[in-house]
């Protein structure tokens, strides 16, 4: 049945697809890629003969025809592009007139930075030259840290080796304690590690300056009252003092004293002598402190009723 209905069908449309005499079934183009059929297919009963299709004229293929006459095995030789009209070419190196040594420097220094003799041209700051790299004898070059201008002090409480076990072996590390502080009120501890010990100190101060905390200090430069913190192991005893008995104190807590800039004041260290933990003993102590101007607005109250 299937053979039959596919039978009727191409005999239902032979009067289409019946090439005339003079037109060929289909054309092929060299320059087309896939050949085209002469005949169309029309719902008309009266367009009974094929209508052919155009091909492309070969004159008017510019794609096609403008590599026709090309030999790529001839030598074409190179015509220069006439310049534009007034076109003025450019002096040569030698003809140029003589540069000073200021149009010199300034050159340099535009590419390579501020000069090594400490003159700047162009205005830029000679202090930023080999900051991180300072040449030391005739040995090679070892690392400066460039100091960060932010009015704290750095000042280092305990440089440790610490090794870690690895598969390999052991990998020997610094570990370095370090507190910062304006000794106007500011101070923060900080830790870090590193390979060198210029690495771990650079580490553990940008570690410090993230915990900076602030100080209640007194007109004469001592605690409002007393306080104890403690960091795990260690406890800290802070007790303020009277004007001239300075920082009493020992270990990382007299460091962290001295540049949260208190003047006078007592302090005792309880328990374990982690240098880390005492500091941040110290520190947890001085954040439970208030002044009398915090007390008198969180009860409401004047300052002169908390004498009384």
């Amino acid at each position: 049945m299937a053979g039959a209905a596919t039978a009727a069908l191409f005999s239902s449309f032979s009067f289409l697809l019946k090439p005339s005499s003079q037109t060929p079934l289909f054309s092929y183009h060299p320059k087309l890629k896939n050949p085209t059929f002469a005949f169309s297919l029309s719902s008309s009963s009266s367009s009974k003969t094929p209508t052919p299709l155009k091909a492309k004229d070969k004159d008017n293929d510019i794609d096609t025809s403008f590599f026709e006459d090309l030999d790529p095995n001839e030598d074409i030789p190179w015509v220069p592009v006439p310049p534009p009209e007034g076109y003025v070419p450019p002096p040569y190196f030698d003809e140029l007139p003589p540069e000073s040594e200021e149009e010199i420097a300034a050159a340099y220094e535009a590419i390579y930075g501020p000069a090594y003799s400490g003159i700047s041209v162009l205005g830029n700051d000679v202090n930023v030259m080999d900051a991180n790299l300072k040449k030391a004898g005739g040995f090679g070059l070892t690392r400066k840290r460039e100091k960060i201008r932010d009015g704290f002090e750095e000042r280092v409480a305990e440089v440790r080796r610490v090794n870690k076990v690895v598969k390999g072996g052991k990998i020997l590390r610094f570990r370095v304690i370090v507190v910062v502080g304006d000794k106007k009120g500011q101070v923060g501890v900080g830790v870090g590690k590193a390979r060198e010990v210029l690495a771990a100190v650079e580490k553990s101060a940008i570690n410090a300056r993230r915990n900076i905390i602030t100080v209640p200090l007194t007109k004469y430069g001592t605690f409002p009252h007393r306080s104890d913190g403690d960091y795990g192991a260690a406890k800290v005893m802070l007790r303020p003092a009277s004007p001239g008995t300075g920082v009493i104190a020992g270990g990382s807590v007299k460091i962290v004293l001295e540049m949260a800039g208190v003047a006078n004041a007592l302090g005792k260290q309880l328990g374990s002598r982690n240098p880390l933990n005492n500091a941040r003993a110290a520190l947890a102590a001085i954040q439970q402190m208030r002044t009398f101007r915090q007390v008198s607005l969180e009860r409401g109250i004047p300052m002169e009723e908390l004498w009384k």
